[in-house]
């Protein structure tokens, strides 16, 4: 799929070829996403020991001082709360059936709520939803306000901005106006996908609008609410990652860095110049 580059005064300059091409699949996209929120859930529970820290006496012997042998009630677990002589008013503790007892079931800290997703699954989920961006129809019906020229993407000039009001302005130049109006309603508006730390700093202060990095993509900023086709714009070097045409992590090799023959000839040691013959290595011993 080509796109159309335009600047920040909406003139064109050039195309580029998309490298993703992947079908819609909803399903997938739920998942990943419902994986993704599910790591970031906080667990709770109640304390091990609530509602069992305290004695209950009360036993079931004949004959027992403070028991309950006789008195006609049932043999839940009790406390006692008052006394006159060898009556005993007793509270029901501890058994869940009771009154002030403790929960039967109670929520658990140790519960494990990630849902796992396997590897493939979840690229495949991304590439569905970054294809689902550049659907004009499925965008538009996240309720995006669209101008006619979406799908396109942006020219190195967006990187250069410096100041959240140049990107506003360059953005109603596009024709999105109605949608940072939305944005700033308390809907997700733009999503823009840049590598510049300049214009991420300029970009993030705008109500509605999310910016990352091509490397930092996932299912859930490209599909809140696990809705795909969210308004999203590219830059020209997000393309190129994305398509592998630039590497992910620009590491730069050290100076004092060498190559393997390098590294394996300085760690040999130096043989002898000159190698004697085994009859004369036995004589010189005699």
């Amino acid at each position: 799929m080509k796109l159309k580059i335009l600047n920040t005064k909406n003139t064109q300059n050039g195309d580029i070829t998309f490298p993703i091409n992947e079908p819609l699949r909803t399903d997938l996209i739920k998942r990943a996403i419902q994986s993704l929120r599910s790591r970031a859930r906080q667990p709770y529970g109640a304390d091990p020991r609530a509602g069992l820290k305290h004695s209950t006496n009360i036993r079931k012997r004949r004959r027992v001082y403070r028991g309950s042998y006789g008195s006609g009630i049932a043999r839940s677990p009790r406390k006692i709360l008052s006394r006159n002589g060898r009556r005993l008013n007793w509270v029901g503790a501890e058994a869940p059936n009771t009154v002030g007892g403790r929960r039967a079931h109670p929520a658990k800290a140790s519960k494990i709520w990630e849902r796992k997703i396997n590897k493939k699954e979840n690229r495949k989920a991304i590439s569905s939803a970054i294809t689902a961006t550049l659907d004009k129809e499925v965008v538009a019906l996240r309720g995006h306000k669209l101008p006619s020229t979406y799908p396109f993407a942006l020219d190195a000039d967006f990187d250069a901005l410096t100041k959240t009001k140049d990107v506003i302005a360059a953005l109603e130049t596009l024709g999105f106006a109605d949608d940072l109006t939305r944005g700033a309603q308390g809907a997700k508006s733009l999503l823009i996908v840049t590598e510049s730390e300049t214009l991420t700093k300029a970009a993030k202060n705008i109500s509605g609008v999310d910016v990352a990095s091509a490397r930092q993509l996932n299912a859930y900023m490209l599909a809140p609410g696990a809705h795909p086709g969210r308004a999203t714009l590219y830059t020209t070097q997000s393309i190129k990652i994305l398509s592998g045409e630039e590497p992910a992590d620009s590491t730069q090799k050290s100076a004092d860095s060498k190559p393997k023959a390098v590294k394996k000839a300085a760690n040999t040691k130096p043989k002898a110049a000159v190698s004697k013959p085994k009859a004369v290595k036995k004589e010189a011993k005699k």
